[in-house]
C-alpha cells in the first residue's frame, strides 16, 4: 500500500488526460480539468470508493464554492487518513487555490493509492447512489448524466440519414460531416492541453521568481545593517542591486570602485583600521615612557654630590612629606 511516494516515483509522471479519465470513469463525473476537484469532495468520494463505508458522505459538500466549505471537505478527508493511518500531508492552503500543478500532484498520489488498494477494480461501487447523501451531490449527478447520455446516443442520430436515404444509396454527404466533428474536438482538446501546460509553466516560473526575490531581499537587509553599511564593498553590492536597467558594465563599474579605493589606500574593513590605530598609540606610549626613563637615569648620573645634597635639603626645607628624617 503506497502512503508515502517519492517525487521521482512513476505515479507523478501520469498525464492529466489519464487522471481525468480515471476520475470520470470511477465516479461517473464529467470533469474537464483536474483543478475542478479542488473542493476536496472528489477526493473524499475516491477514498469512499477505495474503502467503502469509511467516509461519512453526509458530511461531504459537492457544492462547496468558498474556501471555508472546501476546508470542511478536507477535514473529512484528513479524518479518514487518520483512521487509516495514512501519513500523507494534505496541503490544503495550496489545493483550495485551484492551481493546476498542486491539484495534479495530489490527484496523482490519490490514483496511485487507490490503485494499490483496489488493484484497479471498482468493487461494484455505485458513485451516484453514494453521492445522493452529500450536499449538492444530486445536482452533480444530474449535470454529469446528460453528458454521458449524449455520448451514448451519438450513434442514434447517425442512423437517420440512412433511413431517409433509402432511394439514393450513394450520398457522400454523411462521412465528411462525421470526420469534421472529431477534428474540431481534437483541436479543442489540443488547445486545452497547451493552455494547461502554459499555466503549469507560469506557476513554476512564479515560484522560482519568488524564491530568488526573497534571496535578494535578505541580501538587501544585510547590507543595511549599521556595522557594514559604510564598507566600500557594500556600496558596490548596492550599485548592482539597485541598477535600473540590464547593463553588463555594472559589475565592471563596481569592481572599478573597489580598485580605486584600494589604490587610494582606503581599507575595506574599519575594524582593522581601529586595531592599527590602537597599536600605533601603544607603541608611541611605550617609546615616551622609555625616553623618560632614560632621561631620568642620565640626569641622576650627571649630577654632582653637592647638587644632590642641595636638592635633598631643598626638599627637606620645603616640608615635603616624602622626607621622613
Amino acid at each position: 500500500m503506497a502512503t508515502n511516494i517519492g517525487m521521482m516515483d512513476g505515479a507523478y509522471f501520469v498525464g492529466r488526460s489519464e487522471i481525468l479519465a480515471w476520475i470520470n470513469s470511477t465516479l461517473q463525473l464529467s470533469l474537464s480539468k483536474v483543478e475542478e476537484a479542488c473542493s476536496g469532495a472528489v477526493h473524499c468520494q475516491l477514498m469512499d470508493a477505495a474503502h467503502p463505508g469509511m467516509v461519512p458522505m453526509h458530511k461531504v459538500n459537492f457544492d462547496a464554492k468558498t474556501e471555508y466549505d472546501m476546508i470542511q471537505n478536507y477535514k473529512v478527508l484528513q479524518d479518514v487518513f487518520n483512521k487509516l493511518k495514512i501519513t500523507k500531508h494534505i496541503e490544503v492552503s495550496k489545493l483550495v487555490k485551484g492551481r493546476p500543478l498542486d491539484n495534479l500532484e495530489f490527484m496523482q498520489w490519490m490514483k496511485r493509492y487507490c490503485d494499490s488498494v483496489s488493484g484497479g477494480g471498482s468493487h461494484n461501487y455505485n458513485p451516484m447512489e453514494r453521492r445522493e447523501a452529500c450536499k449538492g451531490g444530486k445536482d452533480v449527478s444530474k449535470k454529469s448524466a446528460p453528458t454521458q447520455s449524449s455520448r451514448g446516443n451519438t450513434t442514434a442520430p447517425k442512423a437517420h440519414p440512412s433511413r431517409r436515404g433509402d432511394a439514393p444509396s450513394a450520398q457522400p454527404t454523411g462521412p465528411p460531416v462525421k470526420t469534421a466533428k472529431p477534428s474540431s474536438a481534437t483541436n479543442v482538446s489540443a488547445y486545452d492541453q497547451q493552455i494547461t501546460e502554459l499555466k503549469l509553466t507560469m506557476d513554476s516560473l512564479e515560484k522560482e521568481r519568488d524564491f530568488y526575490f526573497a534571496k535578494l531581499r535578505d541580501i538587501e537587509i544585510l547590507c543595511q545593517s549599521p556595522i557594514i553599511s559604510n564598507l566600500p564593498i557594500i556600496d558596490a553590492i548596492k550599485r548592482i542591486l539597485y541598477a535600473a536597467e540590464e547593463d553588463a558594465t555594472i559589475v565592471e563599474e563596481a569592481q572599478a570602485m573597489l580598485l580605486n579605493q584600494e589604490k587610494q589606500g582606503v581599507s575595506l574593513n574599519p575594524v582593522s583600521e581601529d586595531v592599527e590605530e590602537n597599536k600605533a598609540k601603544l607603541e608611541t606610549q611605550k617609546r615616551k615612557s622609555i625616553v623618560n626613563l632614560e632621561v631620568d637615569v642620565a640626569a641622576n648620573t650627571t649630577l654632582s654630590p653637592r647638587q644632590r645634597i642641595s636638592d635633598a635639603s631643598d626638599v627637606h626645607c620645603s616640608g615635603s612629606p616624602l622626607m621622613t628624617y
